[in-house]
């Protein structure tokens, strides 16, 4: 669609702010916010940003699958609850790491396995599905049909908050971390786990609703 030099620049302005305010969604409590801190806590900050960075590692797959199905199928229900119960068994499984932590401080030893944990917390985590089934890839498609830029734009400006604020969390924890003493540290490691587990119910809910159990 061809725009003038003034309207494409206006468009160009209302994805990048799109892209912005919804990137600030990284800040909302969540199963993948939940682990940036406990591993930061856990491992140290470079741990907490890299369990930040994997929707950079997850969310390309998940936006190309996301606009497949949407241009395949009606009802994406069943898809989001299989999702949605993978998902609750993922996380139980990081509270019960967090249940049995014992070492205080950073552990340089389990760090190669840390990405993982957030790649995989991230594709289990119904949430970037439904957001890019509802929000994202109807956004992507309508600001391409308007200026490529925009989309472009939208997207870089998007993660780039998503991760960023994370990565705030992720700095500010570890520098907290120093301060907190060793049975406060446990305390807040077990508080962690309990997060989520709760957070794994409510996929197990959710999971309940997608197959209309509940």
């Amino acid at each position: 669609m061809d725009h003038g030099p003034f309207e494409n620049m206006t468009i160009t302005l209302t994805y990048i702010t799109t892209g912005f305010l919804l990137g600030l969604t990284g800040l909302i409590p969540g199963p993948l916010l939940t682990l940036v801190i406990s591993e930061t806590l856990k491992h140290g900050t470079k741990a907490g940003i890299k369990v930040a960075s994997s929707p950079l590692f997850t969310d390309l797959p998940i936006i190309l699958v996301t606009i497949l199905i949407m241009s395949r199928l009606d009802n994406t229900d069943y898809i989001l609850g299989v999702i949605a119960f993978g998902g609750s068994i993922f996380l139980i499984y990081l509270a019960c790491e967090s249940f049995s932590f014992r070492v205080i401080g950073p552990d340089s030893n389990k760090q190669d396995n840390i990405i993982k944990k957030g790649i995989i917390a991230n594709l289990l985590n119904p949430s970037p599905y439904i957001f890019w089934f509802t929000i994202g890839a109807p956004t992507i498609i309508k600001a391409a049909n308007e200026n490529l830029l925009a989309a472009i734009l939208f997207l870089l400006v998007f993660y780039s908050v998503l991760v960023g604020s994370k990565v705030v969390i992720a700095v500010i924890t570890g520098k907290t971390k120093n301060l907190l003493s060793s049975k406060y540290y446990l305390y807040l490691i077990r508080f962690l786990g309990v997060a989520l587990f709760l957070f794994a119910l409510y996929f197990i809910k959710n999971g309940l609703q997608y197959f209309q159990i509940i």
